[in-house]
């Protein structure tokens, strides 16, 4: 809301407003907006929570430090979604489409995991809100983002077609009008860009090709939103660590969409440019703000949990981000720490259950799953196991710092393969 007054200022040659409406000067002020909300308005919202008695049940898995936690406040995400969204309205032209959704994908995200969490704390049930619901929310996104992105025409893009001069210099060269298009940026690829809509052609039966094209491109947007934020809800078990992560994609996200934003860095990078994403970096600004103010409050002792609320919003943010500057096919390097927690849990549960079926036995590959519980765990012959190192378990901040540290080297590799073809 804040862009048009500083816009009608500008107009009307009030000194200086102009530079209120450049993208880097709205996204420094909307992330310390995000940073001063999460941390000054956070402290009130947790004395709320605590309250009204809104504190999650521990499970009791035996773990350091987890007696402590009892009686520590869930449902901390409010504080993200409101440090999210509070500083998007003021900041961010509300007619950009990309804006619309985001705004869309979070309080969408944010009412089922308060749903959840609600059934959790209140119903005393510690399965939450039945797991059909979840997969009706999340599959009713992915629909409704495929609509937006097949069918807006405010979704465009200029198509990137490598070229060479005759000295054999690389040149990026566009198509000269905006198009819709089913395609996305592939990595390790020269030519990177891979169309949804061709690979639909070719594995579809039948004349409706567009109806199959929108149906499988729904699929894949599905999968990738249960995915990405299934996986920040699994790797919400320690203090500080869903939080830490989620921050560190979000600067990259924020990378991202202003390279793809930005015709002569597009350009440099031969990808596609995508005119109005420039304004999902001052969204990425405020998502970057509200994790890292609300580690003011999460770092270990934390002093709340983001519950699902946090956390499946979170990585429903994430998923439909890349998703709309089509840079999804990079998440699994970039989500790498979410992927290793899920894929420990299906290694987890399929070989015990595949064990069980064949000696009457059920073992297990790590200690304790997701993995992050796996290290806070001692090796010894208590605990049937494949995997017993490290035998001494590791304390809690410690191997959430090591999680982040690991993150952020996989999102600097994510930015890396831009590069390489």
């Amino acid at each position: 809301m804040l862009y048009y007054l500083f816009e009608y200022l500008e107009s009307m040659e009030v000194p200086g407003m102009g530079a209120f409406t450049y993208i880097s000067t709205r996204s420094g002020l909307a992330f310390i907006t995000s940073l001063l909300l999460a941390t000054l308005v956070g402290s009130k919202i947790i004395d709320w929570l605590r309250s009204k008695q809104m504190a999650d049940s521990i499970r009791p898995l035996d773990l350091e430090g987890q007696l402590s936690k009892v009686g520590t406040p869930t449902m901390g995400g409010i504080i993200i979604i409101i440090s999210i969204v509070a500083p998007t309205l003021l900041f961010c032209k509300l007619d950009n489409i990309y804006i619309i959704l985001m705004l869309v994908t979070t309080l969408w995200l944010g009412i089922l995991g308060f749903a959840d969490d609600y059934v959790k704390v209140f119903k005393k049930d510690k399965e939450g809100l039945h797991g059909r619901y979840k997969l009706i929310a999340q599959l009713g996104l992915g629909v409704l983002v495929s609509i937006v992105l097949l069918t807006s025409p405010a979704v465009v893009i200029k198509e990137n077609a490598e070229i060479y001069t005759v000295d054999g210099q690389r040149v990026t060269q566009y198509t000269k009008t905006e198009v819709e298009s089913t395609k996305t940026t592939i990595p390790f690829v020269k030519n990177n860009n891979l169309d949804y809509a061709k690979v639909a052609e070719k594995i579809g039966i039948g004349q409706n090709s567009e109806l199959f094209t929108f149906l499988f491109v729904t699929l894949i947007f599905v999968f990738i939103i249960m995915a990405v934020s299934n996986g920040a809800n699994l790797t919400d078990g320690l203090d500080g660590l869903a939080a830490g992560t989620s921050a560190t994609i979000g600067v990259v996200l924020g990378i991202l969409a202003y390279t793809s934003s930005h015709i002569e860095f597009a350009s440099y990078l031969n990808i596609m440019f995508i005119p109005g994403a420039e304004e999902l970096v001052i969204f990425a600004t405020t998502f970057v703000g509200a994790t890292i103010g609300f580690l003011w409050y999460n770092s270990h002792p934390a002093q709340v949990f983001m519950g699902d609320t946090g956390s499946l919003t979170l990585g429903g943010i994430i998923a439909v981000f890349a998703i709309v500057i089509r840079k999804e096919l990079l998440l699994p390097i970039l989500c790498g720490v979410f992927l290793v927690e899920v894929l420990s849990v299906i290694i987890q549960t399929t070989y015990f259950k595949w064990t069980k079926k064949r000696s009457g036995k059920g073992r297990r590959v790590f200690k304790m799953t997701p993995l992050h519980h796996h290290f806070q765990k001692p090796g010894d012959n208590s605990i049937d196991a494949l995997i017993q190192s490290p035998i001494r378990p590791i304390p809690e901040a410690k191997v959430t710092v090591r999680f982040v540290l690991v993150g952020i080297m996989l999102a600097i590799f994510a930015l890396v393969t831009l590069k390489l073809r």
